[in-house]
């Protein structure tokens, strides 16, 4: 059976944080002074661990307005835990306003400039992403949204990945069978949720050297290295 649908995941497949860590928005500096903030390596992981908590029991979020107030209070338990950084509540306000209205708060891969487009003229396209609604409007304005016929987001469905209700909507808004369709995501657990479908999976690595270890490692899906390695199988 030919491929018609490509599934694909968001974060670290196609693009990444601006400032290397998804909770400290572009802006986070001009708010928290980075010289005690980098003096309090164990606390502000312990902070991150403690917010992340919080929103990971947040599983249906439907609206930025959600996201926002669901954020405020992540970073609000975040700060709480480092007195040491002194941030009033504007400031704290500001930061979750950042994560969740800076629609340039992610960078896209040079590949997918590259990629993107060709893909499109061919197939049609998914994002399957564990993400919350801001997303769609980084695609927005980055100018990608219209390459993808179904953009499906965990929180606006009330699951994430591995969960088959995930790769299930894609599949459905695009009308394909899993027999038709490839999955490409950084995770070996959420392939083998689409392999279990009967999906075709591919798990990118970007870094060297993951991709050095998953390619030898790795015996459930094809590992590549970057979206020209999708391309060169289905162009």
């Amino acid at each position: 059976m030919s491929i018609k649908g490509i599934l694909i995941d968001s974060g670290r497949v196609l693009n990444g944080p601006r400032t290397g860590h998804w909770f400290i928005t572009p802006n986070f500096f001009s708010k928290v002074d980075k010289k005690i903030f980098n003096q309090l390596t164990k606390k502000v992981n312990k902070a991150f661990s403690k917010a992340g908590d919080y929103m990971s029991k947040q599983l249906l979020i439907k609206t930025e307005e959600d996201e926002y107030y669901h954020f405020l209070k992540y970073y609000k338990i975040f700060f709480e835990n480092l007195p040491e950084l002194n941030l009033n509540n504007e400031d704290i306000e500001y930061i979750a306003k950042d994560l969740v209205y800076n629609y340039d708060k992610y960078q896209f891969f040079d590949d997918v400039y590259d990629v993107l487009p060709i893909l499109n003229n061919k197939y049609r396209l998914a994002v399957v992403s564990d993400a919350w609604p801001s997303l769609e409007n980084v695609y927005i304005k980055a100018g990608f949204r219209d390459y993808f016929s179904s953009f499906v987001i965990s929180s606006l469905i009330g699951v994430t990945k591995p969960n088959q209700l995930m790769y299930e909507t894609a599949l459905n808004e695009l009308n394909i069978l899993p027999e038709e369709a490839i999955f490409v995501d950084d995770s070996i657990t959420n392939c083998d949720g689409a392999k279990k479908l009967g999906i075709k999976t591919y798990l990118i690595c970007r870094e060297l050297r993951d991709y050095i270890y998953h390619k030898l490692t790795c015996r459930d899906h094809i590992v590549v290295r970057n979206l020209h390695s999708i391309l060169k199988k289905y162009k």
